[in-house]
């Protein structure tokens, strides 16, 4: 595949989507945390919470200038609540968005690769020996909250992945929310009937955005993240779905299984903080 920054906006505007999505949830559940969606140079600037990991700026510049006033205007939102600004800002941006964050006190904190598939009704491959995936239900969503919240606890440590610092209790709130915000499907994987591994996907169109994959440590090689992938690229194939994304830090496993599940690097995008 070719990534323009055409498909760029398209996969980081449809994340920003997805991020403005939690901040519609939680200005619902819990409007004293003063959610905010601000737009910027054709991205979104979302803030749900305290120290959130879907507090982010990303989308920006793909097609346009830096919107200066914009970006003041986020800077004192955010400094407002105690919060650092996150920029999750694409190699395909125009050029000179770098220097101007760098300028402004912006440092670099790390790297994300976004990697993506064409999908065709074709897509469906071999199940994985082992290991079952059902969608989540009522009965279920805890199960599936419990095994997100222990798995990112329990990175593999693999890769270089940006050193955030997010606590238990932080993650847990958030897979919490999650399962607040429409749109999304999540899925729970079985080994002999034992809950082990998890995930989810969201529909943007014609993209399918896989998120939020996660294995007990004691299930990890076993196949579980193969077989959650697979159902995925299935069902979002089935759904109508052209175009299936995933985001990693680089160098680690799980864009290892992304590959070899087809999945190609589509480009990097780079964390800046103003703190």
């Amino acid at each position: 595949m070719f990534a323009d920054a055409a498909l760029a906006a398209r996969i980081d505007r449809a994340e920003g989507r997805m991020c403005a999505q939690f901040a519609d949830a939680i200005r619902i559940s819990k409007p004293e945390s003063a959610p905010l969606v601000l737009p910027i140079s054709g991205g979104q600037a979302v803030y749900v919470g305290p120290s959130s990991p879907i507090n982010k700026v990303i989308g920006l510049c793909l097609d346009g200038d830096l919107d200066l006033a914009a970006l003041e205007r986020i800077e004192r939102e955010w400094s407002g609540r105690g919060e650092p600004v996150r920029i999750e800002m694409s190699v395909l941006a125009d050029p000179s968005l770098g220097s101007a964050l760098t300028d402004r006190g912006y440092s670099l904190h790390g790297f994300e690769n976004v990697l993506g598939r064409p999908l065709d009704r074709r897509t469906p491959g071999p199940e994985v020996g082992g290991v079952t995936v059902e969608v989540v239900t009522d009965a279920t969503l805890r199960a599936w909250v419990d095994i997100a919240v222990d798995a990112f606890t329990n990175l593999d440590g693999t890769g270089s992945a940006a050193p955030d610092d997010f606590q238990r209790e932080q993650l847990t709130e958030v897979f919490e929310e999650m399962t607040g915000v429409p749109g999304f499907i999540r899925y729970v994987a079985r080994i002999e009937g034992d809950a082990v591994g998890e995930a989810a996907m969201r529909i943007d169109g014609d993209l399918a955005q896989l998120a939020g994959a996660g294995t007990l440590p004691r299930a990890r090689g076993r196949g579980v993240q193969k077989a959650l992938l697979q159902r995925r690229l299935a069902d979002a194939a089935a759904a109508g779905c052209t175009l299936a994304v995933v985001t990693t830090a680089p160098g680690t496993r799980s864009q290892d299984n992304a590959m070899r599940r087809s999945f190609e690097l589509l480009y990097t995008r780079a964390i800046l903080v103003k703190r």
